[in-house]
């Protein structure tokens, strides 16, 4: 079964971190990553830009875009693991390893119904 790890957190504090201090809890996550990639549980998993930049679309028809998501929480949806396992404390547990390393952070393990893996990404040079 996939389950979807979605990682939340409130961004002010996120980019209150030095580099280094990132550096340092992104090197914890990707063992975690690392480790799930080679039990093969891990789908793909993104760290997502910051709420500012994001948009939203909705309304009928073509809809129209606006500003932001406009959450109605102190944290946003900051990235998330796509996870294969058979039972959902399974997934909890996966979601506990990421916590530890990231103990500031909030997870929520939802159940994906469809999954249809794309076509890999490809890093493309925007100069």
């Amino acid at each position: 079964m996939y389950y979807a790890i979605l990682a939340y957190h409130a961004e002010g504090v996120v980019e209150s971190w030095t580099e280094e201090e990132d550096a340092a809890l992104m090197t914890d996550l990707l063992r975690i990553n690392d480790r799930l990639v080679r039990e093969k549980h891990l789908g793909p998993a993104a760290r997502l830009g910051p709420t500012r930049s994001a948009v939203t679309l909705r309304g009928k028809d073509a809809g129209i875009v606006t500003d932001g998501p406009f959450a109605e929480t102190k944290e946003e949806l900051l990235g998330f693991y796509v996870v294969d396992f058979p039972t959902l404390d399974d997934a909890v547990a996966a979601a506990r390893d990421l916590r530890r390393a990231n103990p500031t952070a909030v997870y929520e393990i939802r159940p994906v119904s469809l999954y249809l893996p794309g076509a890999p990404l490809e890093t493309r040079d925007e100069g």
